[in-house]
């Protein structure tokens, strides 16, 4: 029996550590050769809707940049295999686009998704989604990782994929979210198709978690309240910090001692927003949150005034989760799907006939997986 830091690191985990620099203008050129005719392959075989299911798994992107040559365990390959894409791919070829990318390029995505060509309609959808996701990371999960890159991956369809990247700048580490439109039913309730991070959080303020329905209802209800009456319970529920710090430790079953600042209660917030949310008077938490002005800190006060005077569950677990490709052999963490399994080498295989390769240590390597699965799973 393994012990579980073990268990986790054979997973195939990976780190994600801060790194400075860029790629080189050699490898950029060829990264974006490859990410064209890489893609055009999966396009053209398997479809757009694909190819943003393929992006919005953490693996297979990760993959993917290692087949660019880009470094296996930087942060920094989020940020340049993105790069590649958006300037490899278009609407015209592809029928598939990116918008956003680190800094300063993640404030372009409107401009850039209304200079694509796209009806009005689907752009407008397309900008309410990326700015709905930015949001999401940045505020209502609140993990310590700040987003600096944004990026919607889009078809002429309209359909709609999100990587983004957060730093925790103490901890040396990024941490990677991965959302597919077609599986977003509400942008507030388990939103993600997957989390990428080195380490599990001991203690994140969780409202997209389907637990936290309560205190999601809540804030609604607080928000509607009038300006005056929320001071009064802020100041009320500032003074209860030290139950809070017990009440997470007993809903996580820890000894937490001290909360990291990011879940303190706010000694601010923007009560222009407040009094915007106050006349507005959303009807449900994803309105609330699309309000402008309303961030971090005001959606961590509504929560916790829910929390501590009024006793809304707050779900304090970290969403993230570590996964298997297509399951392990003894059923942990879940049984092997053997049509994943089948799909995926069917897929290799196909590229590798397809693009004619001759090479004998290529053909070794496909055959010796099919050996594998066949002697694994029958």
């Amino acid at each position: 029996m393994f012990p579980l830091s073990e268990v986790v690191k054979l997973s195939g985990v990976t780190d994600l550590p801060l790194h400075e620099g860029r790629a080189p203008a050699w490898l950029m050129a060829r990264m974006k050769k490859m990410a064209y005719a890489v893609v055009k392959v999966i396009v053209d075989d398997y479809g757009r809707r694909e190819f943003l299911r393929r992006l919005s798994d953490p693996y297979w992107f990760q993959s993917f940049g290692c087949a660019l040559g880009f470094d296996w365990h930087s942060s920094g390959l989020t940020t340049t295999v993105v790069g590649a894409l958006r300037e490899a791919l278009s609407l015209k070829v592809h029928g598939v686009a990116v918008a956003g990318g680190k800094g300063s390029m993640s404030r372009r995505v409107p401009e850039q998704i209304m200079g694509s060509g796209l009806d009005e309609d689907k752009a407008a959808r397309l900008i309410r989604a990326s700015r709905l996701a930015a949001k999401v990371d940045n505020a209502v999960l609140q993990d310590g990782y700040q987003i600096y890159h944004h990026a919607i991956i889009f078809t002429e369809d309209g359909e709609w994929a999100v990587i983004q990247q957060g730093m925790n700048p103490d901890r040396g580490y990024a941490r990677r979210y991965h959302w597919l439109g077609e599986r977003v039913k509400c942008f507030v309730v388990e939103p993600h198709s997957a989390i990428a991070s080195v380490r599990r959080e001991k203690a994140v303020l969780n409202m997209v978690s389907r637990e936290s329905e309560e205190a999601r209802r809540a804030s609604v209800d607080l928000a509607s309240e009038k300006p005056s009456t929320l001071i009064r319970l802020l100041n009320i529920a500032a003074r209860g910090q030290e139950t809070l710090t017990a009440f997470i430790g007993d809903e996580m079953d820890l000894q937490v001692t001290r909360l990291p600042s990011f879940l303190k209660m706010p000694r601010r917030i923007d009560w222009n927003a407040i009094r915007r949310a106050y006349e507005l008077r959303p009807r449900s938490y994803e309105e609330l949150v699309e309000i402008r002005g309303i961030g971090p800190s005001t959606i961590r006060a509504l929560a916790l005034i829910s929390a501590l005077i009024y006793g809304a569950r707050i779900d304090w677990r970290d969403p993230v989760r570590f996964t298997f490709a297509v399951g392990g052999k003894d059923g942990v963490p879940y049984p092997v799907s053997r049509r994943t399994y089948d799909e995926a080498i069917s897929f290799m295989q196909q590229v590798l006939e397809e693009a004619e390769l001759g090479s004998d240590e290529k053909k070794e390597a496909l055959r010796r997986l099919l050996q594998l699965e066949r002697s694994l799973y029958g």
